[in-house]
Parts: C-alpha cells; structure tokens; sequence
C-alpha cells in the first residue's frame, strides 16, 4: 500500500493519514514535515511503520512523527505514540536498542575568539581524555555493587561519589534518575556489557561537540537560558552504551513471547508488547528505567572528564561549564495529558524524539518555569544544532514533543558508498571544523549529506509551534564515536 498516496494535510505543516486507511488501526496517524521532507520519505518504511503503531493496544489520540523521521525497528525513528495507564501496552521497540540515548548543553565563560587557532589541538585533547568507538571502556569499573547502585540512582551515584555537582542533577530531565527502576531486572549479561563503560561516548551519531552560539532567535529566553552570542558551548550526545542494548536485546525476546500470552496480534513481531500493567510489562519498565539511569550517569561523567580537561586546557581563563539542561530521546515515562478535554495519566514512549514541555509544568525545573524547557536538537557534525524551548501547544499537540535531531536520510552503508572522505574532511577543515574518530569510515557515515537539512527540520518544528527556536550553534570541535 503506497501510504504517501492517503496523505490529508490538516495544516501547513501537519499530515494525516486517517485511522480508517488500514485495517486494524486504533488512532489516525500524524506526521509533522514540510513537502520537500516528505519527498524524501518514499525510499524507507517509515510510514508504514507508523500505521503499524496506530494499532498498538490502549494508544490515544494519535501515532506522531517527527519531521526528523526515518525508519527504525519497530517504530519509526522519530516517533511519539501514548498508551493509557495502567492497561495500555508498553512496547521495547517504541524506546529502542540505545535506552535514554540523549544530549545535553554546558554553557563556557568563553568566547569563539577564546579558541581562535586552538580547535584542532582542543579536539586532540578531549579524544584523548574521553574514550570513544563501539565496546571502548573507561578508567571507572563498577562492582556489582557499584552498578546496582547506578542502576538505582543515575546521577544521583555520580553526585554521591563527586562526580557532579547538586545543581547539574536539578538541570536534568527526571532530576537523571527514573525512580521505578530495579537493578534486579537487568540481565548478568547487560551488567557485564556495562561495567566499564561509565563515561565513554560509544560509536553511531554519538558525540562530544565544541560550538559557539552564532543566532539568537529570542534574546528574553535565550537570557533566561544563559546563552549569549559567540558564547562557547559543549554537547554531549551519547545513552546507555552495550548495557542498554543488552537490555533491549533481552526484553525483545520476552516480549514476543508475552505478546501471544496477552493475545495481541500486530502486523510486525517488531512492535511486540505488554500490557503495562502485567508482570512483563513492570518488567521490562523497570529494567528500561534502569538502563536509562545508567546512561544519565555516563553523561554525567563525561561531563565531570570535559570539565576537568577543560580547566587544563585553559588554565587561568573563564573555565566554568554550567550544565544547562539534559534531554533523554530514547524512553517511555508515566505522564499526564489531556486527551480530547479529559486529563489522563499516559505511557508516552519517545523513539528519537524530545520531551518539550512547556511553561508552567511542574515537571521542570523551577528557573525554566516561565519560559518552558530547553530542548536541544543536535544537528550533523558539519551543520547547525539548535536550543529551542518547549511550548503549551506543543504539551496539546504532541504530549509535549519534539524533534531530536536533524534525521537520517541515508543509511550508514550508503553514506560510506556515497561519501568521498578526503573530501569531506576538506570541507570540515574550511570551514574551520575540527573532527576527531576512531576511523574514517565512522566520519563517512556521519557525513553531514547522510542527514535530513536540520534547518528545514527545525523550521517545521518552529512553524507548527510544537517548540521554538532559541539560539543556533556551530561547530567548532566534534570527537565522534
């Protein structure tokens, strides 16, 4: 079924494919993206996964992607679905293999001007200072004692053992530590996979970004904010390493099992499920918010390894990193939205997407109350990445939603096909961009050309008001995995 074809445009910048399109689907499906990006959504499933999602048991409202969509296991990457609480499902393949990956923002007391000709040896001194590439270990190894405490407590284990500071934990979403989470359900093996992975970046689209802040779009929340122009700023992209693989891995297997328990029958054994209210469901959600604490304490000690290089690095200058918040994308949470006027408590799984939520909620920090959260939306290493803020109608359109990233439009195999690294690498060196990999084949497939346009991405977002644009970063130093 060539889905493009069942498109209703509801507004400018928002689609709909209607629930009675395909047999089987409980809610419409909704996809936020300009004309020119839903071109480039024929070549993947993405779509179709979407349809699939809007027959998942107990959702509400709607299946939601993002303009950054791109195909994914189960559902799209990119995605937001709802189920009700206790009874709707809760489905691994709508949080994904990398548990809690997300990025977080440090501000400097820095100027662009204070790193003029120092990139290139910046960027040779983090790679050496934070370990990168896929199965990379650190200096932390974690007992078994140790880890189920991270497990437990997120980054609230790296304050305990002075890792952080009690003001980085009150800028993070969820304060880095998700409270139902048991260590006892996360696998001897996912513990093993993790045991030395504590402040290490990992391989993919995870990153340490060096930037500056060259627009700002709303000066009152950008100083609410603390960004100012040219100021310099760090990014840390990265989740939960092998350990939440290993727990997606093992809870996949389960869940496939559990479906036919259950008796829920869904047109892809990719999207299989519980409902979250039964004994694998709680399961599962447990080891889920475990893995995520474990990857708000890796970020957390990445942070605590830049801070320290930092101050070296620049001795007796502005040396302060002020972390200004932290966004999980990969995650399910319990929250309350309205649907259809009624206040309910939701499931809401987040796959590739950002919490957004807007002013006033109580769920964010006192500080960003009149203004909303920061989000931040990460672009590609040669391009943009964005702080925008969460906004009311984004909370009534899309759970408090957004976008996470500029999005795949290549895959990694085509990108190291389609992409000339020599060249590449001379035009990230002219424009003065200073990348730092464990291989070259890694800096091909993160090739800014494998990516969506992050520009025509946050504009959609901006447009349809679901968050706003706050301030735009550019790249000064990236070390990749």
């Amino acid at each position: 079924m060539e889905l493009k074809h069942y498109l209703k445009r509801l507004d400018g910048q928002l689609w709909e494919i209607p629930k009675e399109t395909r047999e089987g689907m409980r809610v419409p499906a909704y996809i936020y993206a300009s004309e020119k990006l839903l071109q480039e959504l024929s070549s993947d499933k993405s779509l179709e996964q979407l349809t699939n999602v809007a027959m998942l048991p107990g959702i509400r409202k709607a299946a939601i992607v993002m303009p950054d969509v791109h195909e994914g296991y189960g559902f799209p990457i990119g995605g937001v679905a709802a189920t009700e609480w206790p009874s709707g499902v809760i489905s691994p393949g709508g949080i994904g293999y990398d548990i809690n990956c997300g990025v977080r923002i440090l501000c400097s007391e820095l100027e662009r001007k204070d790193l003029e000709n120092r990139g290139e040896s910046l960027a040779k001194a983090l790679y050496e200072q934070i370990p990168s590439g896929a199965g990379k270990g650190g200096s932390i190894q974690l007992t078994d004692l140790e880890m189920d405490r991270v497990l437990k407590y997120g980054a609230g284990w790296a304050l305990e053992n002075h890792y952080a500071e009690p003001e980085d934990l009150e800028h993070m979403e969820s304060e880095g530590c998700l409270k139902d989470a048991d260590p006892a359900y996360v696998s001897e093996q996912a513990k093993m996979r993790g045991f030395d992975q504590l402040g290490t970046i990992g391989s993919g689209n995870h990153f340490l970004e060096v930037s500056y802040v060259d627009k700002i779009f709303d000066p009152e929340v950008a100083a609410t904010f603390g960004l100012k122009l040219n100021q310099v700023t760090v990014l840390i992209h990265t989740g939960s390493r092998g350990l939440g693989h290993q727990v997606a891995t093992d809870y996949l297997k389960n869940m496939v099992a559990a479906s036919e328990i259950y008796g829920i029958h869904l047109p892809d054994l990719e999207l299989a499920c519980a409902p979250f209210n039964s004994e694998d469901g709680q399961a599962y959600f447990k080891a889920m918010s475990a893995a995520a604490n474990f990857a708000w304490c890796n970020r957390q000690i990445i942070t605590y390894k830049t801070r320290r290089l930092w101050s070296a690095f620049f001795k007796d200058k502005g040396v302060k990193l002020k972390l200004l918040y932290d966004v999980a994308h990969n995650i399910a949470k319990i929250e309350e939205h309205v649907v259809n006027g009624k206040k309910m408590k939701l499931i809401v799984h987040r796959k590739g997407s950002t919490r957004s939520f807007g002013p006033g909620h109580p769920d964010i920090p006192e500080c960003f109350r009149e203004t909303g959260q920061p989000v931040i939306i990460p672009g590609s290493m040669g391009t943009a990445s964005y702080v925008m803020v969460g906004t009311q109608a984004g909370m009534e359109k899309t759970f408090g939603s957004t976008c996470h990233g500029a999005g795949r439009r290549m895959s990694r195999h085509a990108a190291t096909r389609a992409v000339n690294i020599h060249n590449l690498e001379k035009e990230l060196l002219s424009k003065d961009i200073h990348v730092r990999a464990g291989s070259r084949k890694g800096v091909s497939e993160e090739a800014p050309t494998a990516y969506k346009d992050i520009e025509e991405v946050i504009n959609v977002v901006h447009d349809a008001g679901i968050a706003r644009k706050v301030a735009r970063l550019r790249p000064i130093a990236v070390i990749k995995g």
